[in-house]
């Protein structure tokens, strides 16, 4: 079973058991994580897709660790003007592990029996 998830403006496809590294979010490290818009969730040809989410499905995971990704290198230059400008950024990162995906089923609605009313014709006719 996976699912897709919403975090920090990005959108991730998952299923159970797997890491991933994510925008850095603000719990510490070995604690439960919970994500509750969850765009779509599925196996096979059975595919729940929510409207824009799922309100009876959650995504679980715990955090690992946190860090930050390799630095990315920027040069800004401009020939014959004397500009070169160079500088870095790394971004920070929370590492994930999926624990759970679970959806709620919803109950089906016991179905209504069609009443026929009966009129009465007026006795005039």
């Amino acid at each position: 079973m996976y699912a897709i998830f919403k975090s920090g403006g990005k959108q991730y496809r998952v299923s159970k058991g797997e890491k991933l590294k994510l925008e850095k979010l603000d719990t510490d490290v070995g604690k439960k994580v919970v994500f509750d818009q969850v765009l779509s969730v599925g196996e096979g040809k059975d595919i729940n897709i929510g409207t824009p989410y799922l309100a009876d499905a959650i995504v679980e995971a715990k955090v690992l660790g946190e860090g930050k990704d390799k630095k990315i290198e920027v040069v800004k230059f401009k020939r014959r003007k004397k500009y070169k400008r160079n500088f870095g950024h790394r971004q920070h990162y929370s590492l994930i592990e999926v624990t759970n995906i679970t959806v709620k089923k919803k109950k089906a609605a016991p179905k209504k029996t069609a009443v026929k009313k009966t009129t009465k014709k007026s006795e005039k006719e």
